[in-house]
């Protein structure tokens, strides 16, 4: 089989799948997807014609389990991991039957996602299998490699294991502020650790000692994801994320990078009705910005490092909000604050916050001189990113409120963008047709943020029903239809085989280098992974019915309709 790199030319037309690795169920999952369903999913993508794989971030999280909420800028996620002996080699099927026993495995995997239940299942997992690592019969050589990683990754990983053994110290409670004071820096930390008695002491190196061989295991078993999809000729497409946790190790270790005076976000969206907060303020993400000055000061030495962790287990990237690197919206509050906001004019809100309300930094774009600072930042950084990636590794998420200069810099950085065909439209409101996107970019219908494709329709279709809404319902499934390459249909009618198939077909058609259908569009369902503003268990639980062994069963009509698009438009390569 070729190399992907073969493959990831911009000449070559090529297909994805997006899905948040948690939706995934493989042969041997405990209750959510991991490295080892990720192979399974690349392997029967790879024998459909796709040729790439877009999953969202898999760094570690905090306690509400979203992957855009990362307590560290490079460590992975535990709950990811694959923890059957096959993956994890220091535990053994006696002890892993057990152990996945009394934890009653069989309901896990039923079901939406236990975050709960499967980490602590997990956890218990990696604590065996690191007791016996370092019991007098351990193995002396994995031993050693480990050894070696810890010495190779100290850059990042001393403080982050620190960092962590302190949050286990606490509960595993990683809101620093609930913190003793001896722990809420590296310097207090290290006064308070040189005054612990021998056996605490030991207690804690222990700690930093498991955290270490967790990451040591993350990283051996990511790197032998990417070697798989080398060997299929396939394509990982990482996710790296806006901002950080102000609870994560990078501000903990580092809080000079970062600017914690104001809480990044995103702009009010009329879209995003589920929240009245974030219709009326926008999003309040809650992460710290970054003092791009601080930064500069070492030629961007934390981005540089956590970039180059990145590739070498992705071979692209997509940049989150990417927007935010020329100007980001950004409040005065917190979001635990939101409520208090909720009700209040803007001129209330202003003197409550002191004076500030949310708004663009570091400047808006109310003037040229403005404007032209903006886009300076943001050529500056992206200059930066593709110096450690790489030209066409990195594709930047530009969806949301844009500035008249974000699309054209990154065109000249060669960049790709993305395209959403319902919302690219032209200076007469029209759909684009996708024939005119720039090769250079990514088309997709929807990301983890959207509904489906499938919502969609029947959102327009519910509405054609009511005789005030019924015209501009049927004009925006006409417009999308049209653009699929279909126009003789009638029209109001609920979601079929025929219109679904419109869907795949119509975004394999257009010129994007990449065409990339959520895993939810490929097979026609209207699940949604993420509502932003929602708060509850309900995001990123959701898991896609059947193991993939069972696709091909479950979704037969679906899967046929995909391949034989994939054929007819040219983006099923040989």
């Amino acid at each position: 089989m070729s190399h992907p790199r073969n493959n990831l030319s911009p000449d070559n037309r090529i297909a994805g799948i997006l899905t948040p690795l948690s939706a995934v169920r493989g042969r041997n999952d405990i209750g959510i997807g991991d490295t080892e369903s990720l192979v399974e999913l690349a392997e029967w993508a790879a024998k459909k014609g796709f040729r790439v794989i877009q999953i969202l971030p898999v760094n570690e999280t905090g306690s509400d389990h979203s992957p855009y909420n990362i307590i560290s800028s490079i460590a992975y996620e535990p709950i990811t991991l694959a923890t059957n002996p096959e993956w994890l080699p220091d535990i053994t099927a006696k002890e892993y039957e057990q152990m996945t026993q009394a934890h009653c495995v069989a309901e896990l995997r039923e079901g939406p996602v236990s975050y709960a239940a499967v980490a602590a299942l997990k956890r218990e997992l990696l604590e065996t299998g690191y007791k016996n690592l370092n019991r007098p019969k351990g193995d002396k050589a994995r031993r050693r490699e480990l050894g070696d990683f810890e010495t190779q990754e100290s850059e990042w990983l001393h403080d982050y294991a620190i960092f962590r053994a302190l949050m286990s110290w606490n509960g595993d409670d990683e809101v620093v502020t609930n913190w003793p004071l001896e722990h809420r820096s590296p310097e207090a930390a290290k006064e308070w650790m040189e005054q612990l008695s021998a056996q605490d002491m030991a207690a804690l190196d222990e700690r930093i000692g498991f955290f270490s061989y967790v990451q040591w295991i993350a990283m051996s078993q990511w790197k032998a994801v990417r070697a798989r999809f080398d060997e299929l000729g396939m394509a990982l497409m990482g996710d790296i994320p806006v901002g950080v946790s102000i609870y994560s190790a990078d501000v903990w270790a580092e809080p000079g990078i970062f600017d914690l005076h104001r809480s990044s976000g995103a702009p009010p969206e009329k879209v995003f009705k589920s929240d009245p907060f974030t219709e009326k303020w926008g999003q309040n993400w809650g992460f710290p910005l970054y003092n791009w000055q601080a930064m500069a000061r070492d030629n961007f030495a934390w981005w540089r490092r956590r970039l180059s962790s990145s590739r070498e287990v992705f071979h692209l990237l997509r940049v989150d909000h990417a927007l935010g690197f020329f100007r980001i919206y950004s409040f005065p509050w917190r979001p635990q604050e939101n409520a208090r906001f909720l009700d209040l004019s803007y001129e209330q809100a202003a003197e409550l916050a002191g004076g500030c309300l949310p708004g663009f930094v570091p400047r808006d774009d109310s003037t040229p001189e403005n404007q032209d600072y903006n886009r300076r930042q943001g050529e500056m950084l992206f200059r930066v990113f593709v110096e450690e990636t790489g030209p066409h590794r990195l594709i930047a998420e530009d969806l949301g409120e844009l500035s008249p200069y974000v699309r054209p810099t990154l065109e000249a950085l060669e960049i790709p963008g993305f395209k959403i065909p319902q919302w690219e439209r032209n200076g007469n409101h029209a759909i684009i047709p996708g024939a005119d996107y720039a090769r250079l970019s990514l088309a997709t219908f929807a990301t983890h943020d959207h509904p489906p494709i499938r919502q969609f329709w029947e959102d327009w279709n519910a509405s054609a029903q009511d005789p005030a809404r019924r015209d501009h319902a049927i004009h925006e499934m006409r417009e999308i239809l049209e653009f699929c390459g279909v126009s003789e249909i009638h029209l109001p009618q609920p979601f079929s085989a025929e219109i679904h198939s419109a869907f795949i077909r119509g975004l394999f058609a257009c010129n994007s280098w990449l065409a990339v259908h959520q895993i939810t569009d490929i097979f026609g369902l209207s699940d949604r992974f993420n509502v932003p503003g929602a708060v509850g268990d309900q995001n990123w639980t959701a898991r896609i019915s059947g193991e993939i062994a069972a696709w091909d069963r479950i979704y037969k009509r679906e899967i046929t309709s995909t391949i034989e698009a994939l054929r007819d438009t040219g983006r099923k390569l040989s």
